[in-house]
């Protein structure tokens, strides 16, 4: 990992950024890539949030990017040098506890601990601790917990013998004491882990109450102009994908529109008068906490509204990778599928 041993708060700021909700091996290119762009945080907070919301297309959770970009120019209004310690750096934007210890320490030796999953599920099963870990309680138990095992001094090769620590708590917890088959039989710990003396390996750590999903049904309409340009609008606040570019949608939570209802929703843009050129077999798309039953329609315009509503502009087909998209539009406008005209 290009990030182990990092020193620089920048560079280990962005990589915990990328990686909250993100697989090492998807989120290694995304953080080689703000790099090559964004080498410093003085360049990444003079870069517009469109571009920055471009660059982490197909990562999701977007709040990241554009917390990401906000603390960068939190950054600036401090001279561009970062917080050198855990409470200022909780200042600032989407940088919680774990990813302020993480900074705190690794690039400061700061003696404060990291509480990852990974942190998580090794002391609760080390300890034998059933305190749920997504409730006050339990943050409040393994946070005091945590804290008291880090040590002082130092390390080498690391900021200090906490961000050894840490580093190594974490580290075994991905590759050791993992969620599914834990080696117990080799573990180093074995004998004094007090899960593995009563039996409670698998159990823990417990989690409670999880949030119920819900289902939303998305009528795209991909409209195209004759001169090659696509209608997209910016989505805005109090929903998923803030700032991000989708189509002129009819959304319900029973099902998909049938195309007269879709065009007279979308009645500006005259959908009557435009050639229907077909649409797409549904696809589900997966969010974290609900399912999006999509499904898109086609249209050609021969004339362009002379007036837009707010949000909505014309992107060349050849400039979409000016701006950030959904995941599930990015694979709709790479997938060459023939659409299904159901006009019969």
């Amino acid at each position: 990992m290009p990030w182990r041993g990092e020193r620089d708060p920048y560079r280990i700021w962005l990589s915990e950024i990328i990686l909250q909700q993100t697989r090492v091996a998807q989120g290694t290119s995304y953080y080689l890539k703000f790099l090559a762009a964004y080498p410093t945080v003085i360049d990444l907070a003079k870069a517009k949030e469109t571009e920055v919301l471009a660059l982490w297309q197909g990562l999701g959770y977007y709040s990241r990017a554009r917390n990401l970009h906000k603390a960068a120019q939190q950054v600036m209004t401090l001279g561009g040098t970062f917080p050198d310690n855990y409470q200022d750096l909780l200042a600032l934007a989407g940088v919680g506890p774990y990813s302020a210890a993480a900074i705190a320490s690794f690039a400061y030796g700061e003696p404060v601990a990291v509480l990852d999953g990974n942190v998580y599920r090794v002391l609760s099963r080390y300890f034998n601790i059933d305190a749920p870990i997504n409730k006050p309680v339990g943050h409040r138990l393994f946070r005091k917990l945590a804290q008291e095992l880090v040590p002082n001094g130092r390390a080498k090769g690391y900021a200090s013998a906490a961000a050894a620590y840490n580093q190594a708590i974490m580290d075994f917890g991905a590759t050791v004491c993992t969620p599914k088959k834990p080696q117990c039989g080799t573990c180093p710990f074995s004998d004094s882990c007090e899960a593995l003396s009563v039996g409670t390996v698998a159990s823990l750590p417990v989690k409670e109450g999880k949030i119920k999903r819900r289902d939303r049904y998305f009528d795209y309409v991909d409209v195209r102009s004759t001169t090659g340009e696509i209608l997209l609008k910016e989505r805005g606040a109090g929903d998923i994908w803030q700032g991000l570019f989708d189509f002129a949608i009819l959304e319900s939570k029973d099902g998909f529109a049938e195309r007269p209802a879709l065009e007279k929703h979308l009645d500006w843009l005259s959908l009557k008068q435009a050639t229907f050129c077909g649409t797409r077999p549904p696809v589900k798309h997966v969010l974290s906490h609900q399912d999006l039953y999509v499904q898109f329609w086609r249209y050609e315009l021969a004339d362009e509204p002379k007036v837009l509503p707010k949000g909505y502009r014309w992107i060349k087909e050849g400039n979409l990778d000016q701006v950030g998209v959904p995941r599930v539009i990015e694979r709709y406008l790479n997938d060459s599928t023939l659409l299904l005209d159901f006009n019969g």
